[in-house]
């Protein structure tokens, strides 16, 4: 009986990982999605090109960053108990996978003008066709903060949108951000392949490392999370979806039906390494798969720098991190999702219709948030 037991837990785990792979399969060559996103990726390309030219004559946006990203890792620090006044270790960078989004620069000084520091709009698409993953939940927390109880280097992270049409920063967008914990798993989504699936029922309620904001006048949305750790079949990455339209509800969390862009940030393969030897990271048994070798970081870095420019908050990484970068949206775009679960006021739902059930998704689910959720 154990054995056959044994074989049943086998059966379920392949089974669990084909599904998996199978939410995340790309588009086949030819097919209307690859046209639609080869098609999406080249005007992008262009525009935000054009873009990069225009808001370097553009006074403002630029300078405004600058500042901006020198008060967050400023406060940052000083939220932390770190010292203000010492350099920070960051790096100057090239290209994707080739290059270090950070390094031990000598030239910066307590001096060093945040121009230096904080200068470049590193940028990225949000693609179409970069899914949304298996684990999506709809109905989430409006907050800065997303950690709640979980343990990890703690990751400022901030973003801003830019119209690729307008070249304009794009104010008053819902923007959601989700990844897994220190050790590869999904809050909110009960499913074989996620954590202890369906022997912890009560993950189905949990919120961790969730969490949505809106963009400032500036286009701009910040988060405080914990490095993002890794899961079966995909490296490191952090979720992104923004909505121009939705509901805010007097709980604090929002839903809306209306997604117009959906991307994946990753993380330098180095910053990785160093990360994943240190606990909580150091105990995910689950196999790491590389940048180079994930399904999906090629196609949201094909010709575009989906890896944030980062420095770290004190003399390592245990000090925190802080990630910055911006994006270039079209705002005019609208593409169907596929939610795993909504949080309603009775907690999570799993949706029947989800990404491991083959079907539905782009609707506003039946069963909306309301003022009774918690946390």
């Amino acid at each position: 009986m154990v054995f056959v037991s044994s074989l049943l837990s086998a059966a379920l785990a392949v089974a669990s990982l084909v599904e998996l792979t199978a939410a995340h399969r790309p588009p086949q060559p030819g097919s209307p999605e690859a046209v639609k996103r080869d098609l999406f990726q080249r005007n992008a390309r262009r525009s935000l090109a054009d873009c990069q030219d225009e808001l370097s004559k553009r006074g403002g946006v630029y300078e405004k960053a600058r500042a901006r990203r020198a008060n967050f890792a400023r406060d940052a620090r000083g939220t932390r108990g770190l010292s203000t006044g010492v350099p920070y270790k960051r790096a100057t960078f090239e290209d994707y996978l080739k290059i270090n989004h950070h390094s031990n620069e000598t030239g910066i000084t307590n001096n060093t003008d945040p121009a230096t520091l904080f200068d470049g709009n590193s940028s990225c698409v949000l693609a179409p066709e970069v899914t949304e993953g298996p684990y999506y939940v709809t109905g989430e927390y409006v907050r800065f903060d997303v950690r709640e109880n979980q343990s990890g280097i703690d990751h400022y992270t901030e973003v801003q949108f830019i119209d690729v049409s307008t070249c304009e920063p794009v104010p008053g967008i819902y923007v959601d951000f989700w990844h897994a914990n220190a050790t590869g798993v999904y809050a909110g989504v009960v499913i074989n392949g996620n954590g202890a699936g369906e022997n912890d029922a009560t993950n189905i309620n949990s919120t961790f490392l969730r969490g949505i904001q809106e963009t400032d006048s500036d286009g701009v949305v910040q988060f405080l999370s914990v490095f993002p750790g890794h899961y079966q079949g995909r490296a490191i990455h952090t979720h992104i979806v923004a909505h121009q339209a939705g509901t805010q509800f007097p709980n604090g969390t929002f839903a809306s039906a209306n997604v117009s862009h959906i991307g994946q940030l990753f993380w330098d393969q180095s910053l990785i390494s160093t990360v994943s030897a240190l606990e909580p990271y150091s105990s995910n048994t689950q196999n790491l798969t590389l940048n180079a070798d994930d399904m999906w970081a090629p196609e949201q870095a094909d010709g575009i720098d989906p890896f944030p420019e980062y420095v770290f908050l004190g003399d390592d990484v245990t000090d925190g991190i802080f990630g910055w970068i911006s994006i270039g949206i079209d705002t005019t775009s609208s593409y169907s999702i596929i939610n795993a679960a909504t949080l309603t006021e009775d907690g999570g739902v799993a949706n029947a219709a989800g990404s491991f059930s083959g079907g539905g998704g782009g609707g506003m689910p039946s069963a909306m948030p309301s003022a009774s959720a918690s946390a």
